[in-house]
């Protein structure tokens, strides 16, 4: 599988959400991670999607946006044996987009509309309209987005037709956007997690389809230096992520032959 969105759920388990299949089909699967059990699925999505992002917010997990054979602007309220309802919707049809959660809300990072790439941060509250924040310094799709003390982080990503090495953060409380460092080389389709208060980009790859990388980077929110923090079994990129309370759990994702995977990886927090 590649491209599914991961959310963590109680218990320290994982919901991986669509996807693209070894076919590069989209999929409707929701499935369960759990380290005391086989991945099994649980339910299924009201369509199949792929290129979508997961949040949690008190404790319940959202799906934003995605494609089919079309970008979609669903909000969908994911429970954890599999049940989907509506929770809303985004402002305009969004896929490649990334997402996180810090207190009650969500941030979706980024995107493509299926003609235009989005420079936006939004904004979700459940029950409440959603709403732009704050707008990226570019356009920006497949940033590698996660939460880590008390701020959004945003790595590379595809500007154009070129990937980034930016390491971005967003203040929630200013709404600014300002540059805090620069991963070693340009990177896309990377995955995003927060693990012991710091932002983790696992994976990805350059511009070509074919440099899929293993390279597991952390980074020091307070400082922006980025240093290594050790390597993926396989160089992958489009892989799911998800942190639980002592590890991040990952998910599927495209090797460097186009090869989809349906493997489950775990990395521990850098020392």
């Amino acid at each position: 599988m590649q491209l599914p969105s991961a959310v963590t759920i109680s218990g320290g388990r994982v919901l991986s959400l669509g996807g693209l299949s070894a076919a590069d089909v989209s999929t409707d699967g929701v499935v369960l991670v759990d380290k005391s059990d086989r991945p099994r699925m649980v339910g299924r999505l009201p369509r199949p999607v792929h290129d979508s992002a997961a949040a949690s917010i008190g404790g319940r997990s959202y799906l934003f946006g995605g494609a089919d054979f079309a970008p979609s602007s669903d909000i969908l309220r994911v429970s954890e044996n599999g049940r989907t309802s509506s929770a809303g919707r985004l402002p305009i049809v969004a896929s490649d987009v990334a997402a996180a959660s810090i207190g009650s809300r969500a941030y979706v990072v980024g995107g493509y509309t299926g003609t235009t790439p989005l420079r936006s941060i939004v904004s979700f509250v459940p029950g409440q309209p959603v709403r732009a924040v704050a707008r990226l310094p570019r356009p920006l799709r497949y940033a590698a987005v996660a939460a880590a003390a008390g701020s959004l982080y945003i790595a590379g990503g595809t500007s154009g037709t070129t990937a980034q090495r930016a390491v971005l953060r967003f203040d929630p409380g200013t709404r600014r956007v300002t540059q805090v460092g620069k991963l070693p080389q340009p990177l896309t389709h990377a995955a995003g997690a927060s693990l012991g208060g710091r932002f983790y980009v696992v994976g990805g790859r350059g511009a070509a389809l074919d440099s899929a990388s293993s390279a597991i980077w952390v980074i020091d929110p307070h400082t922006g230096r980025v240093r290594s923090s050790g390597r993926l079994p396989l160089a992958l990129s489009d892989i799911g992520a998800a942190s639980t309370p002592d590890h991040i759990v990952l998910v599927g994702g495209r090797d460097r032959g186009g090869q989809a995977h349906d493997d489950v990886f775990t990395a521990r927090a850098a020392r």
